[in-house]
Protein backbone atom coordinates (compact mmCIF):
# COMPACT_ATOMS: atom_id res chain seq x y z
CA UNK A 1 0.00 0.00 0.00
CA UNK A 2 1.31 3.45 -0.88
CA UNK A 3 2.42 5.56 2.07
CA UNK A 4 0.44 8.62 2.96
CA UNK A 5 1.99 11.98 1.95
CA UNK A 6 3.94 13.72 4.68
CA UNK A 7 2.14 16.59 6.40
CA UNK A 8 5.50 18.18 7.17
CA UNK A 9 6.47 18.14 3.50
CA UNK A 10 3.16 19.78 2.60
CA UNK A 11 3.80 22.52 5.16
CA UNK A 12 7.27 23.14 3.74
CA UNK A 13 5.92 23.36 0.19
CA UNK A 14 3.17 25.78 1.27
CA UNK A 15 5.70 27.91 3.15
CA UNK A 16 8.05 28.00 0.13
CA UNK A 17 5.17 28.95 -2.16
CA UNK A 18 4.11 31.71 0.23
CA UNK A 19 7.64 33.10 0.42
CA UNK A 20 7.93 33.01 -3.37
CA UNK A 21 4.70 34.99 -3.74
CA UNK A 22 5.88 37.46 -1.08
CA UNK A 23 9.15 38.17 -2.89
CA UNK A 24 7.39 38.49 -6.26
CA UNK A 25 5.08 41.08 -4.66
CA UNK A 26 8.07 42.97 -3.26
CA UNK A 27 9.70 43.04 -6.71
CA UNK A 28 6.46 44.36 -8.25
CA UNK A 29 6.20 47.15 -5.67
CA UNK A 30 9.86 48.05 -6.13
CA UNK A 31 9.43 48.20 -9.89
CA UNK A 32 6.39 50.44 -9.53
CA UNK A 33 8.29 52.98 -7.44
CA UNK A 34 11.32 52.77 -9.72
CA UNK A 35 9.24 54.13 -12.59
CA UNK A 36 7.63 56.84 -10.44
CA UNK A 37 10.01 59.65 -9.58
CA UNK A 38 9.90 60.30 -5.84
CA UNK A 39 8.73 63.77 -4.78
CA UNK A 40 11.36 66.19 -3.51
CA UNK A 41 9.05 67.25 -0.67
CA UNK A 42 6.14 65.63 1.12
CA UNK A 43 3.49 67.66 2.94
CA UNK A 44 0.67 66.44 5.16
CA UNK A 45 -2.15 68.95 5.42
CA UNK A 46 -4.88 68.67 8.05
CA UNK A 47 -8.26 68.90 6.33
CA UNK A 48 -11.03 70.78 8.08
CA UNK A 49 -14.50 69.33 8.50
CA UNK A 50 -16.65 70.18 5.46
CA UNK A 51 -19.17 72.99 5.51
CA UNK A 52 -22.28 70.95 4.87
CA UNK A 53 -24.29 73.80 3.40
CA UNK A 54 -21.67 74.26 0.65
CA UNK A 55 -20.83 70.61 0.01
CA UNK A 56 -21.56 69.26 -3.45
CA UNK A 57 -24.66 67.07 -3.37
CA UNK A 58 -23.33 64.71 -6.05
CA UNK A 59 -20.93 63.01 -3.59
CA UNK A 60 -21.06 62.28 0.15
CA UNK A 61 -19.13 64.71 2.35
CA UNK A 62 -15.91 63.89 4.15
CA UNK A 63 -14.66 63.93 7.70
CA UNK A 64 -11.46 65.68 8.74
CA UNK A 65 -8.24 63.88 7.75
CA UNK A 66 -4.65 64.42 6.71
CA UNK A 67 -4.09 64.99 2.99
CA UNK A 68 -0.75 63.67 1.65
CA UNK A 69 0.75 66.07 -0.90
CA UNK A 70 3.71 65.31 -3.15
CA UNK A 71 5.89 68.17 -4.40
CA UNK A 72 8.39 67.93 -7.27
CA UNK A 73 10.77 70.90 -7.43
CA UNK A 74 13.38 71.89 -9.99
CA UNK A 75 16.84 70.57 -9.13
CA UNK A 76 19.47 72.85 -7.67
CA UNK A 77 18.91 76.52 -7.03
CA UNK A 78 17.35 77.27 -10.40
CA UNK A 79 14.27 79.47 -10.55
CA UNK A 80 11.03 77.59 -11.17
CA UNK A 81 9.11 78.49 -14.33
CA UNK A 82 5.91 78.35 -12.26
CA UNK A 83 3.80 76.11 -10.05
CA UNK A 84 1.41 73.48 -11.43
CA UNK A 85 -1.21 71.78 -9.27
CA UNK A 86 -2.01 68.28 -10.55
CA UNK A 87 -5.48 66.84 -9.86
CA UNK A 88 -5.41 63.05 -10.31
CA UNK A 89 -8.35 60.94 -11.45
CA UNK A 90 -10.22 58.33 -9.46
CA UNK A 91 -10.99 60.86 -6.75
CA UNK A 92 -13.24 58.50 -4.76
CA UNK A 93 -11.01 55.41 -4.88
CA UNK A 94 -9.68 53.73 -1.72
CA UNK A 95 -6.10 54.86 -2.44
CA UNK A 96 -5.52 57.91 -0.22
CA UNK A 97 -1.84 58.28 -1.18
CA UNK A 98 -2.21 59.03 -4.91
CA UNK A 99 -0.79 62.52 -4.59
CA UNK A 100 2.60 61.13 -3.59
CA UNK A 101 3.11 59.52 -7.01
CA UNK A 102 0.52 61.09 -9.36
CA UNK A 103 2.54 64.22 -10.12
CA UNK A 104 5.67 62.34 -11.17
CA UNK A 105 4.89 62.17 -14.90
CA UNK A 106 4.01 65.85 -15.10
CA UNK A 107 7.25 66.79 -13.36
CA UNK A 108 9.20 64.79 -15.96
CA UNK A 109 7.28 66.40 -18.81
CA UNK A 110 7.75 69.94 -17.45
CA UNK A 111 10.95 69.69 -15.37
CA UNK A 112 11.42 73.45 -15.03
CA UNK A 113 8.12 73.74 -13.12
CA UNK A 114 7.25 72.95 -9.53
CA UNK A 115 4.49 70.30 -9.47
CA UNK A 116 2.20 70.01 -6.46
CA UNK A 117 0.08 66.86 -6.33
CA UNK A 118 -2.58 66.60 -3.62
CA UNK A 119 -4.56 63.45 -2.77
CA UNK A 120 -8.29 62.78 -2.99
CA UNK A 121 -9.98 59.51 -2.01
CA UNK A 122 -13.20 57.94 -0.77
CA UNK A 123 -15.48 60.76 0.42
CA UNK A 124 -12.67 63.34 0.43
CA UNK A 125 -13.21 64.27 -3.21
CA UNK A 126 -12.17 67.31 -5.24
CA UNK A 127 -15.62 68.88 -5.41
CA UNK A 128 -15.63 69.86 -1.74
CA UNK A 129 -14.64 73.34 -0.50
CA UNK A 130 -12.53 72.01 2.38
CA UNK A 131 -10.46 69.88 -0.03
CA UNK A 132 -9.68 72.99 -2.05
CA UNK A 133 -8.80 74.82 1.18
CA UNK A 134 -6.35 71.99 1.94
CA UNK A 135 -4.75 72.42 -1.49
CA UNK A 136 -4.24 76.13 -0.75
CA UNK A 137 -2.84 75.29 2.68
CA UNK A 138 -0.33 72.95 1.04
CA UNK A 139 0.71 75.78 -1.28
CA UNK A 140 1.02 78.09 1.75
CA UNK A 141 3.26 75.55 3.49
CA UNK A 142 5.38 75.15 0.38
CA UNK A 143 5.77 78.92 0.09
CA UNK A 144 7.04 79.04 3.67
CA UNK A 145 9.45 76.19 2.98
CA UNK A 146 10.95 77.83 -0.12
CA UNK A 147 10.64 81.32 1.43
CA UNK A 148 8.88 82.69 -1.61
CA UNK A 149 5.24 83.60 -2.25
CA UNK A 150 3.20 81.59 -4.75
CA UNK A 151 0.62 84.13 -5.97
CA UNK A 152 -0.15 82.45 -9.30
CA UNK A 153 -0.53 78.81 -10.30
CA UNK A 154 -1.59 76.59 -13.21
CA UNK A 155 -3.99 73.65 -12.90
CA UNK A 156 -3.99 70.30 -14.72
CA UNK A 157 -6.58 67.56 -14.21
CA UNK A 158 -7.31 64.15 -15.73
CA UNK A 159 -10.72 62.41 -15.69
CA UNK A 160 -12.66 63.51 -12.58
CA UNK A 161 -9.52 65.39 -11.55
CA UNK A 162 -10.76 67.92 -14.12
CA UNK A 163 -13.60 68.66 -11.71
CA UNK A 164 -10.88 69.66 -9.26
CA UNK A 165 -9.61 72.20 -11.80
CA UNK A 166 -13.07 73.78 -11.99
CA UNK A 167 -13.59 73.54 -8.22
CA UNK A 168 -10.28 75.27 -7.46
CA UNK A 169 -11.15 77.93 -10.03
CA UNK A 170 -14.32 78.64 -8.04
CA UNK A 171 -13.07 78.32 -4.47
CA UNK A 172 -9.26 78.64 -4.52
CA UNK A 173 -7.55 81.84 -3.40
CA UNK A 174 -4.73 82.07 -5.95
CA UNK A 175 -4.65 83.63 -9.40
CA UNK A 176 -4.75 81.03 -12.18
CA UNK A 177 -2.68 81.33 -15.35
CA UNK A 178 -3.34 78.08 -17.27
CA UNK A 179 -5.82 75.23 -16.97
CA UNK A 180 -5.77 71.89 -18.80
CA UNK A 181 -8.67 69.47 -18.43
CA UNK A 182 -8.16 66.02 -20.00
CA UNK A 183 -10.88 63.40 -20.50
CA UNK A 184 -13.31 65.56 -18.56
CA UNK A 185 -17.04 65.43 -17.89
CA UNK A 186 -18.00 68.93 -16.83
CA UNK A 187 -21.71 68.24 -17.02
CA UNK A 188 -21.37 66.57 -13.61
CA UNK A 189 -21.28 70.13 -12.22
CA UNK A 190 -24.25 71.41 -14.20
CA UNK A 191 -25.14 72.99 -17.57
CA UNK A 192 -22.15 74.49 -19.38
CA UNK A 193 -23.51 78.05 -19.61
CA UNK A 194 -24.39 78.02 -15.91
CA UNK A 195 -20.93 76.84 -14.87
CA UNK A 196 -19.20 79.27 -17.26
CA UNK A 197 -21.21 82.16 -15.79
CA UNK A 198 -19.23 81.98 -12.52
CA UNK A 199 -17.14 85.14 -12.25
CA UNK A 200 -14.15 83.30 -10.79
CA UNK A 201 -13.80 81.25 -14.00
CA UNK A 202 -13.50 84.25 -16.31
CA UNK A 203 -9.72 84.67 -16.12
CA UNK A 204 -6.61 82.83 -17.22
CA UNK A 205 -6.69 80.26 -20.03
CA UNK A 206 -8.62 77.04 -20.49
CA UNK A 207 -7.67 74.05 -22.65
CA UNK A 208 -9.78 70.90 -22.94
CA UNK A 209 -8.22 67.70 -24.32
CA UNK A 210 -10.81 65.11 -25.24
CA UNK A 211 -10.93 61.77 -27.07
CA UNK A 212 -13.46 60.11 -29.34
CA UNK A 213 -12.72 56.64 -27.91
CA UNK A 214 -13.12 57.57 -24.25
CA UNK A 215 -14.49 54.48 -22.49
CA UNK A 216 -16.12 56.50 -19.69
CA UNK A 217 -17.20 59.82 -21.21
CA UNK A 218 -18.54 59.53 -24.79
CA UNK A 219 -17.57 62.47 -26.99
CA UNK A 220 -21.14 63.01 -28.16
CA UNK A 221 -21.88 64.08 -24.58
CA UNK A 222 -18.66 65.83 -23.63
CA UNK A 223 -17.94 67.89 -26.75
CA UNK A 224 -21.20 69.91 -26.80
CA UNK A 225 -20.69 70.80 -23.13
CA UNK A 226 -17.08 71.91 -23.70
CA UNK A 227 -17.99 73.94 -26.78
CA UNK A 228 -20.81 75.73 -24.96
CA UNK A 229 -18.55 76.36 -21.96
CA UNK A 230 -15.86 77.93 -24.15
CA UNK A 231 -18.43 80.12 -25.87
CA UNK A 232 -19.66 81.50 -22.55
CA UNK A 233 -16.63 81.71 -20.25
CA UNK A 234 -15.41 85.03 -21.75
CA UNK A 235 -11.70 84.23 -21.58
CA UNK A 236 -9.23 82.22 -23.69
CA UNK A 237 -10.64 78.70 -24.08
CA UNK A 238 -9.94 76.00 -26.68
CA UNK A 239 -10.51 72.32 -27.38
CA UNK A 240 -8.05 69.73 -28.69
CA UNK A 241 -9.84 66.63 -29.95
CA UNK A 242 -8.45 63.29 -31.11
CA UNK A 243 -11.11 60.96 -32.63
CA UNK A 244 -8.97 58.00 -31.50
CA UNK A 245 -8.24 59.50 -28.10
CA UNK A 246 -8.70 57.28 -25.05
CA UNK A 247 -9.60 58.12 -21.47
CA UNK A 248 -6.38 57.49 -19.59
CA UNK A 249 -3.52 59.89 -18.95
CA UNK A 250 -1.09 57.39 -20.48
CA UNK A 251 -2.69 57.92 -23.91
CA UNK A 252 -2.31 61.71 -23.86
CA UNK A 253 1.18 61.47 -22.41
CA UNK A 254 2.27 59.15 -25.22
CA UNK A 255 0.38 60.60 -28.19
CA UNK A 256 -0.25 64.29 -27.56
CA UNK A 257 2.39 65.57 -25.20
CA UNK A 258 2.81 68.54 -27.56
CA UNK A 259 -0.70 69.80 -26.70
CA UNK A 260 0.46 70.21 -23.10
CA UNK A 261 3.99 71.52 -23.80
CA UNK A 262 2.75 74.04 -26.36
CA UNK A 263 0.17 75.41 -23.91
CA UNK A 264 2.80 75.99 -21.24
CA UNK A 265 5.30 77.50 -23.70
CA UNK A 266 3.22 80.66 -24.11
Amino acid sequence: MDSLPSVENDKVEILELGLMRFFVTLLFVAATFAFAQAPTDTLFVKKKLPRLENAAIMFPVASGSDMPVGVWRIAGNKTSAGTIVWFHGGMTSNNCQKGLVAGSDMSKMLPTYTVVSASACKQSHWVEPTTIEAVDEALDNLAKRIKKDIPEISLVGISDGSLGVIAYSMWGKRKIKNRILMSSYGEALGPAAQVAAQTQLKNGRWRFIQGGSDRLYPSEKTLPWIQEFCQNVSTACDLKFDPQGEHDWSYWQKNHKEWILEFFSK
